[in-house]
């Protein structure tokens, strides 16, 4: 590996690990690992209710491994790179399989951001 990981504190991994412990919480990161979503891309995506949606989105949001950037009413996610354990969760993001035909697919079908366009 040719980038030098900073350690991470073994609290902050538990938090991390425990959030991401939960599967649709991981899929999000991996989708996020990929591009930047909208709330109602994961509602169509994952199949729950925006409120469920949101949930997830909060928890990761609370601890700050993702940001969001608001559009009029809608709200985007999207990794955040600047925190502390960025480099760690990126590198347990990348034994996943890629999200991207997840993504590609969801374009194809018309539902791609466009399904938040005013």
């Amino acid at each position: 590996m040719s980038e030098t990981i900073a350690s991470v504190e073994i609290e902050t991994a538990a938090k991390v690990l425990k959030l991401l412990g939960d599967k649709t919480r991981l899929a999000m990161m991996a989708m996020l690992a990929e591009d930047e979503c909208c709330v109602c891309e994961f509602v169509e995506l994952f199949e729950m209710s925006q409120p469920s949606v949101s949930q997830h989105l909060r928890k990761l949001r609370d601890v700050g491994l993702v940001e969001e950037n608001r559009k009029g009413q809608w709200i985007f996610y999207r990794i955040n790179k600047n925190h502390e354990t960025y480099l760690f969760v990126h590198s347990l993001l990348q034994y996943l399989p890629s999200q991207k035909e997840r993504l590609n697919d969801l374009e194809q079908r018309g539902l791609r951001v466009s399904c938040c366009s005013d």
